[in-house]
Formats: structure tokens, sequence, C-alpha cells
């Protein structure tokens, strides 16, 4: 009997909202260590990800079906490679990451000061990989 195991090769996110501190949920702020500073957050409709001095927390909520939420909780460290893309509108980030599972995160309805945002995060992310 053959079996083989499944890896997820891609997760895209796409977020569009900017969360100050103040407003983020609960369950979002209960894993931030104290060792660490909030930078920011983003969100969509159901989504979640949080920028911290040293990490990335991303939380994966599905409504379809049984209701569920996947947290990765991902060190900058353990990043391999990763590029920016700037659209007309929109930033996204591709990572991929030292276990071989790769991330997009899609950042829309960007103007210019909030794609600054996003590439001022992305050069503190790529400086704690070196």
């Amino acid at each position: 009997m053959a079996y083989i195991k499944f890896k997820e090769l891609a997760k895209y996110f796409d977020f569009k909202m900017e969360v100050p501190e103040n407003e983020l949920a609960l369950y979002a702020k209960e894993y931030i260590d104290e060792k660490e500073d909030f930078v920011f957050a983003y969100k969509n409709h159901r989504d979640y990800v949080l920028f911290t001095t040293s990490r990335m927390i991303l939380f994966d909520r599905d409504a379809l079906g049984a209701y569920y939420k996947k947290i990765h909780i991902i060190p900058y460290r353990s990043i391999s490679s990763s590029a920016i893309n700037y659209k007309p509108g929109k930033v996204e980030l591709l990572f991929s990451l030292d276990s071989g599972y790769q991330l997009h995160l899609n950042f829309i309805e960007m103007n210019h000061d909030k794609k600054e945002n996003i590439k001022a995060v992305y050069k503190m992310m790529m400086s704690a990989c070196l």
C-alpha cells in the first residue's frame, strides 16, 4: 500500500483594509508575544494578517460548511526567497519558505501611501532574514 503525503503548494490571501492595533480581534492579539512589537495588520471579510517585528501571523478562517480557523505563524527567518510586485492599485508579496511552502499576500485598493507602508514592512521582514 502506498501513501502520498499531501502538501499544499500555494496559499493566496487578498487583504483590503488596514486595521489599527486597538481594533484587532482579541483572539488575534493573543498571538503577539511580549518580546515583539506590533507593526501593522490587514484584513479582508474573514482573514487577518499581523506583522510584528519578528514574524507574520495569518488567520485563515472559513465559514463554508464547518467553521474552522487555521493559524499560520511564520518567523521572518524562515523565508528563503521573496518578491514584491507593484501593480496599479495593488501590491503582491510572494514568499517561498524553507519548508517549500509558498505564500501569496495580495493587498488590493492601494494608493501610493499604502504601498509605501507595505514596502517598509517588506524591507523590515527582509532585513530580519539576514
